[in-house]
């Protein structure tokens, strides 16, 4: 999976998810070199679910997965 920053090159690339406990990890390169490996805990992603406000984001949300990219950057 990869975060592209707004002029379409690659902040980070996650190689993969795994679950220690209650927290997901990830591991993956940030800017193509700095190897990272981050833990999401269930209040952080509590934290990130609240900043979604207003019903038009959580109903993009519903679709997002079924929706096109707009051009691959693979």
């Amino acid at each position: 999976m990869k975060v592209f920053s707004s002029d379409g090159s690659v902040l980070m690339e996650v190689k993969s998810f795994s679950r220690n406990g209650n927290s997901l990890e990830f591991t993956g390169t940030v800017m193509g070199a700095m190897p990272v490996q981050g833990s999401l805990s269930p209040s952080e992603a509590r934290k990130a679910f609240g900043m979604f406000k207003g019903i038009g984001i959580w109903l993009f949300l519903l679709t997002f997965l079924f929706r096109r990219s707009s051009k691959s950057k693979d």
